[in-house]
């Protein structure tokens, strides 16, 4: 198994974030975790990144224990609402930077850049600065920035959130096509169901700081503690209600 987690837990004080939590994610598919907000999913991909310390537990990914490396040194990507780009930076430089800052030969550091923006419909920014483009821009430069370096594994915490619906919907089709082609492995946590839906290989629900995992849609779905089934339940009766002229 290419990513497990066992026996994680982690409190701030008194209040218990992460409850004894473990997963499994295979290779190359993207787990989306849907959850409401304090569920404790940000807390989870911070450990995961080296940002925070868990309490008690491991994390494993593709056979090496993460505990004892450095966030810098593990090669896993965070991502979230805020693109954090380089203010100073074109979006050719942006999305060059990590590979700049390994050393890597200035001609192919080019050549991966400028496909990669291609792939990303980046092509005709590319000498832009950060404040010349939209937010779905920067979020793509970011994404760009981030596969550049080849990750192993890349956490996504709500990536698109502040976009307006017909971005959201752009960026979600254009990072599931992306991370297909570049073979990602990936976490996506959300709190919207249709995106954990549209997003997820693989599925799980978090809440309290417990997270339960289901291989396929149908079992995240059918799931009743969830919740799922009834808020479908909602928009097909809101639906009948509108055919019937109620």
């Amino acid at each position: 198994m290419f990513l497990q987690l066992k026996n994680i837990s982690k409190s701030y004080g008194a209040e218990r974030v992460l409850e004894d939590l473990s997963l499994e994610l295979e290779s190359h598919r993207m787990l989306s975790i849907l959850g409401r907000s304090g569920s404790g999913k940000t807390t989870l991909l911070k450990i995961i990144a080296g940002l925070e310390s868990a309490d008690s537990g491991t994390v494993w990914l593709d056979g090496e224990a993460l505990d004892p490396v450095p966030a810098h040194k593990r090669n896993v990507v965070y991502l979230y609402q805020e693109a954090l780009l380089f203010p100073h930076l074109n979006v050719l430089e942006n999305v060059a930077f990590g590979l700049r800052l390994r050393k890597a030969p200035s001609q192919l550091v080019k050549e991966k850049a400028d496909r990669l923006l291609e792939e990303l419909d980046l092509t005709d920014h590319a000498r832009k600065m950060p404040d010349q483009l939209s937010g779905g821009q920067r979020q793509r430069v970011a994404f760009g920035r981030a596969l550049l370096i080849q990750p192993r594994l890349l956490l996504l915490d709500e990536p698109f959130g502040a976009l307006d619906t017909e971005t959201r919907e752009h960026m979600q089709t254009l990072l599931k096509r992306v991370s297909r082609e570049h073979g990602i492995t990936a976490l996506f946590v959300t709190h919207d169901l249709k995106e954990a839906i549209r997003m997820g290989d693989a599925y799980g629900w978090m809440q309290g700081g417990r997270l339960k995992t289901y291989p396929d849609l149908a079992g995240f779905l059918k799931d009743g503690q969830t919740g799922i089934q009834d808020e479908i339940d909602f928009w097909a009766s809101l639906r009948d209600h509108h055919e019937k002229g109620l």
